[in-house]
């Protein structure tokens, strides 16, 4: 295959490869129906086959836009015959809406074509049904025909997935997004009248805002936009991102941050921030051009609430990407196989939106218990080597932000230098660090922090979080709100005393994290 195809020419690449290979059953698990249709109708019309499409209610019908006379052999006269009443409602072969006459019905055609079948796998549950989809599929793999079986989630029988191969059908590419920004700029401007104001070099960045959508998500969002104020301008590029946010957040295990160029208040961090500038370069023109590869990502580990979160979002923000994180909580599944495939989903929708960060927050709450026993049944050991395979072997510019907090759970192959680009350690904040903190908070809470004994107000504070400092700002404030008077020092330092930070109740747990820490880990100061 040509390392010039587009990846929509990627993929009828390797579907009519697929075809010509010999493989008579091929599944495709998407709710992007008219994509494979779409696809199918390319990679057939190249290759001369005759392309049928088969669903419960319409029966078996030749495809609209397929190819209607690839030879003059008398075996392909129903396409003549059977020609449709209308362009836009093919005609169906008679009695065929029942699963198992249908079978029977191509099992009987006697020319090549591809049997596009939807939402057919759940019909393989009956024996008689299941029984005929084998034997036409022995038929097939003599011929050169294929089934394709489509849906969202398709569960096949034992005894017939070991005949069928899974093709990975991924989000659109930029070619496909670009086609329908192309189309329904030209359908608004046609039948709404809507306003194109963007200009052509606007349009790249529209059609970035769109990756990682659905065609059909795409073709809403911009109908959307357009239709709202009745014209189509680069400020609907927010409308889409927030639209998208929340289609992704809806659909998976990630939630999306659009890029901004708000600023992201992280006190400290001063080592990050010099390794970060350094990292930046890796995927610049002059990288590659001397085969440099983009870096990987890092790892932060430190105490709960010291800045870690705001970390991931910090190196967003610099470096203008977007930023997804990846729920844990959701990425588990009760049924066999399905955290598998929501780990595979949100990865595919990361690639597909590359350049971009993805945070993986509290990583060994998703792959600790690798280390530990089989009572998950083997799943995190199983996502666990996904992850390692991926990080190894990923090309896209996907930049790993991961955040753990308890060093133990860790499995010992995720420290191992190679893994991240670097491991860095977060330590509870020092003197001008927590300065900063409590001037970011104070000022964020309209209060003047040059009216506050602030050396007294961060020798107290010795020994909390960045989390805990903002929070006893807060509760300070309510305080003040009940006692009916303005915020002062004698107030936080009472909330402040009141409070037992982590670094006292989880003593012994950060002791020996700092110990570990000093041999393996960078300090992000």
């Amino acid at each position: 295959m040509s390392l010039s195809l587009t990846p929509l020419a990627a993929s009828i690449h390797e579907l009519q490869t697929l075809i010509m290979s010999f493989h008579p059953a091929i599944v495709i698990e998407t709710v992007e129906e008219e994509r494979v249709q779409t696809l199918l109708q390319e990679a057939t019309q190249d290759m001369k086959m005759q392309l049928l499409e088969w669903s419960i209610t319409q029966g078996l019908a030749r495809s609209h836009g397929a190819v209607k006379d690839v030879s003059s052999a008398p075996e392909n006269r129903w396409v003549d015959e059977c020609a449709p009443p209308s362009a836009h409602k093919p005609a169906a072969f008679e009695d065929t809406t029942e699963p198992l006459k249908a079978l029977k019905h191509m099992q009987d055609i006697g020319f090549k074509a591809v049997f596009l079948l939807k939402d057919f796998a759940r019909h393989l549950e009956d024996a008689e049904v299941a029984r005929q989809f084998r034997d036409v599929v022995q038929l097939f793999a003599q011929s050169r025909s294929a089934i394709v079986l489509t849906g969202n989630a398709i569960k096949l029988p034992a005894e017939i997935a070991h005949d069928v191969v899974y093709f990975d059908l991924k989000l659109p590419g930029r070619d496909e997004l670009q086609q329908v920004v192309t189309d329904a700029m030209r359908s608004l401007r046609m039948k709404n009248r809507v306003a194109i104001e963007l200009q052509e070099a606007d349009v790249p960045t529209l059609v970035q805002a769109l990756s990682g959508m659905t065609l059909k998500q795409a073709r809403q969002v911009i109908a959307y936009a357009a239709l709202e104020d009745g014209k189509l301008t680069l400020q609907d590029v927010g409308r889409i991102l927030q639209r998208k946010a929340q289609v992704i957040r809806e659909g998976g295990v990630l939630e999306y941050f659009p890029t901004s160029d708000a600023p992201v208040d992280l006190g400290g961090f001063n080592g990050l921030k010099q390794w970060l500038a350094q990292a930046r370069v890796g995927f610049s023109p002059q990288a590659k051009a001397l085969n440099l590869k983009p870096p990987k990502g890092i790892l932060i580990v430190g105490i709960q609430g010291c800045g870690k979160s705001l970390a991931a979002k910090a190196i967003a923000r610099a470096w203008k990407m977007p930023l997804l994180k990846l729920d844990t909580s959701r990425l588990y599944d009760k049924y066999v196989g399905e955290s598998e495939k929501n780990f595979r989903q949100a990865i595919a929708l990361a690639e597909s939106m590359a350049p971009t960060v993805l945070w993986i927050d509290e990583i060994e709450k998703a792959l600790g218990g690798s280390t530990g026993s089989d009572a998950d049944g083997g799943l995190s050991r199983r996502l666990f080597g996904s992850f390692l395979t991926w990080m190894q072997e990923k090309t896209q510019e996907i930049f790993v932000v991961a955040t753990a907090n308890d060093l133990s759970q860790l499995p010992p192959e995720l420290l191992r230098k190679g893994r991240f680009d670097e491991l860095f350690f977060v330590d509870l904040p020092n003197d001008p660090e927590r300065t900063t903190i409590l001037q970011i908070h104070l000022t964020r809470h309209r209060q003047a922090p040059q009216q506050f004994d602030m050396p007294a107000l961060v020798k107290a504070i010795d020994g909390f979080s960045g989390a805990e400092i903002e929070q006893a700002v807060i509760t300070a404030l309510y305080r003040a709100l009940y006692l009916q008077k303005p915020l002062d020092t004698a107030i936080l330092l009472d909330t402040i005393k009141a409070t037992i930070p982590l670094s006292v109740s989880r003593r012994e747990a950060l002791q020996t994290l700092r110990a570990i820490a000093q041999e393996r880990f960078v300090n992000v100061r």
